[in-house]
């Protein structure tokens, strides 16, 4: 019987489309489609908005024109990083070999061989070094206490997993109970100050008939606020009590349930189980702890910080704020993912002055699941952006206070949800400088623009936005589980847009199953602002069926902060730009396969500016005898062009914005005499670069 290796060979696709054969997907996880292996994260060469050096060296005199050159300087390192969740997740296999496994699966074997194959096309689609140990119960005799560890938690090594498996021979009962308790140990710990997710991934095919304590009130005790560690459980032909009992000790573990009806069932959740618990957030960050009332709010600092939230809770933080710089909240909870939520669950997120009224700065800022699927990543973030006039409440100077709530329905998962911050300060334009209009349209990265045809390049997105994958104008093909979000990253420089398609295979679906899930595709900004869809749709229901969507950015303009369009307002300053692409957990009830095929195709759309300012010239323009200011997006064969270069630059130049008496006020001579030295400025430093002088090549 032929257990599913995670893909197929080929995914269909929808001919008419033009893109036949892109989102076919071949071999286990970790290889490509013509069977080599799957390259790690990394940054991706030719990146376009290229970054300019920073300005070192240079007379005091011109150090106002250098801020014109470089983006403003990304949050300040905390004082202690924290550990990433590589080197602090693990997982622990848990099987039942007792003496039932040993019946027929209906096709000729036992179902101890059944899980045996199982199990091991899980491990292949392991990470390499991912922690990894294996425990049997009722393998060696009928006593109660039968329970060994076959295999110990360490990087994991596929053939003594695959060794020990095979010497498991279903023999004795069901001590389900021992078995948790002694599994909970052997995970190792996860260091103070640290998040980490461990899991025990149980198997089973009946439920326990040992012990006086019910496996269930055991999975509750060993997960406490289930932070740390995560109980997940597989059923293999089992019948209803054995169900329930499985289910519940999911439900208390904070984990999630998969019924395994036959064996190419078995293999698909156990190696969706698995990878979910190898690819999980990977945290950075500072420990603190927000305070349960303003008055004892820990302070921050510009940086990145780990902190827990329980349902319904709230946790305090202060930040004291000069009266000319933007600040940027951002707040990304991981709760384990597809676990029990109600669609309106979520965070909700209040920045205040810390005056007694605790006047609100821009209203309250709120994120929700939206479904009740399962629980997925949520991000959401608060500014306080100082007003053009300086007349509104939370311009002046002081202390201010950031509020996160949990927002839980009854029945949703209790487990307390890491939560991610970090708080970034964007300084003021130099005094003098009068920056561009704001660009509030999208023009030439619109719903018509043409994409890359390129053929598409193996890639894998990352965990999060601490790992995202580097992406350049091009065609990307990459998989996704139900219950995850995959993250990249593009740099845009002043003036630049992003835009961008993904799309999702057409699956072979399981039988009898007409069911729904979603798909998202979300932009984020440097600060990890959300980007509003505007003219874009960000979410959109997924059957197993070909589907695109389209997503993208108006131009990177400065005064875009003050702009009425949501869209508009996170697009101010250059950076690293997110897209996190999700599918939901309902698509465990869709796929046959156990995950599925998604293609990207991105571009950068528009020549990067030499800074914010009003007229600024292009990167590069000046002096690039060898042509390396050109930053406009994919190669001409790998775009179709329906627009010539100069029509996208004049659409993406278009739109209302901040002109007359706001950028008057920020304007003067002192401008152009900044603009002509960093021009000047600019072009030494391209001459040094094709010397051979500076540093940042990839």
């Amino acid at each position: 019987m032929c257990v599913s290796k995670l893909v197929p060979s080929v995914l269909s696709t929808d001919e008419s489309s033009g893109h036949r054969g892109e989102l076919a997907m071949a071999g286990r996880a970790g290889t490509t489609g013509e069977g080599g292996t799957r390259p790690p994260r990394r940054r991706i060469p030719g990146t376009t908005g290229r970054r300019l050096a920073t300005c070192l060296g240079v007379p005091t005199v011109a150090l106002l024109a250098c801020a014109l050159l470089v983006p403003p300087p990304a949050a300040a390192a905390p004082d202690r990083p924290g550990q990433v969740a590589d080197g602090n997740s693990s997982l622990i296999m848990v099987l039942d070999a007792s003496g039932s496994m040993a019946e027929d699966d209906g096709t000729g074997r036992t179902r101890m061989a059944a899980a045996q194959e199982a199990l091991g096309t899980a491990v292949d689609a392991l990470p390499e070094g991912y922690p990894t140990g294996l425990r049997l119960f009722g393998s060696d005799s009928s006593d109660c206490t039968d329970t060994r560890l076959a295999q110990p938690v360490e990087p994991v090594d596929r053939e003594a997993l695959k060794d020990a498996l095979g010497e498991a021979g279903p023999t004795g009962n069901t001590p389900t109970a021992r078995a948790l308790r002694e599994a909970a140990k052997d995970l190792p710990a996860v260091p103070h100050g640290a998040i980490g997710r461990q899991t025990i991934l149980l198997i089973s095919d009946g439920e326990s008939n040992c012990g006086t304590t019910p496996p269930c009130e055991v999975a509750a005790e060993l997960v406490g606020d289930g932070v740390e560690l995560r109980i997940d459980t597989v059923g293999f032909q089992i019948g209803e009590e054995g169900r329930a009992e499985l289910e519940c000790i999911a439900e208390a573990g904070h984990g999630r349930y998969y019924d395994a009806p036959d064996g190419e069932a078995l293999g698909r959740e156990l190696e969706r189980a698995a990878l979910l618990s190898s690819d999980g957030y990977r945290f950075e960050g500072k420990e603190i702890s927000g305070a349960g009332d303003r008055d004892g709010a820990p302070l921050l600092t510009p940086g990145q910080y780990l902190d827990t939230i329980g349902p319904g809770r709230t946790r305090w933080y202060a930040a004291d704020l000069d009266d000319s710089s933007a600040a940027d909240f951002s707040v990304t909870a991981v709760p384990h993912p597809g676990v029990p939520v109600d669609r309106r669950d979520g965070l909700e997120l209040r920045l205040t002055d810390d005056s007694e009224r605790g006047r609100g700065c821009g209203g309250v800022a709120r994120t929700r699941f939206g479904q009740d699927e399962g629980a997925m990543i949520l991000t959401r973030s608060v500014s306080r952006v100082p007003s053009p006039d300086g007349s509104q409440t939370c311009d002046p100077a002081g202390r201010y206070l950031l509020s996160v709530t949990r927002e839980s329905a009854d029945g949703s998962d209790t487990a307390h949800w890491p939560l991610e911050l970090r708080f970034a300060l964007e300084e003021p334009l130099p005094e003098g400088v009068r920056p561009a209009a704001s660009q509030p349209r999208y023009g030439a990265a619109g719903p018509d623009a043409a994409l890359p045809t390129d053929q598409p390049v193996d890639t894998e997105g990352g965990t999060g936005f601490n790992d995202a994958t580097e992406l350049s104008p091009g065609v990307y093909r990459d998989r996704l589980l139900p219950a995850q979000t995959r993250w990249y990253k593009v740099p845009l420089g002043w003036g630049q847009q992003l835009r961008y398609r993904v799309e999702f295979a057409n699956e072979p679906t399981l039988e009898g199953r007409p069911q729904a899930s979603h798909v998202r595709a979300v932009s984020y900004s440097p600060s990890r602002l959300p980007i509003a869809g505007g003219d874009f749709r960000t979410e959109r229901v997924y059957r197993g069926e070909q589907l695109a969507m389209d997503m993208g950015t108006v131009p990177v303009t400065w005064t875009n902060r003050w702009e009425s369009h949501d869209p508009a307002r996170p697009v101010r300053s250059p950076g690293d730009y997110y897209i996190a692409v999700s599918l939901g957990p309902g698509a465990v009830s869709i796929a046959e396969n156990a995950a599925i095929g998604v293609v990207l195709r991105v571009d950068v759309v528009g020549e990067e500016l030499t800074g914010p300012e009003h007229n600024a010239p292009v990167a590069g323009a000046a002096g690039d005898e060898d042509g390396e200011g050109s930053t406009d997006g994919a190669s001409d064969e790998g775009r179709a062009q329906d627009d010539s270069a100069s029509d996208r630059d004049s659409a993406a130049g278009a739109g209302a914005g901040w002109t007359g008496p706001v950028l008057a006020a920020l304007g003067g001579a002192v401008a152009a005499a900044l603009l002509t030295t960093a021009v000047l400025m600019y072009r030494a430093r391209r001459t040094a670069a094709r010397n051979g002088t500076t540093r940042g090549d990839w």
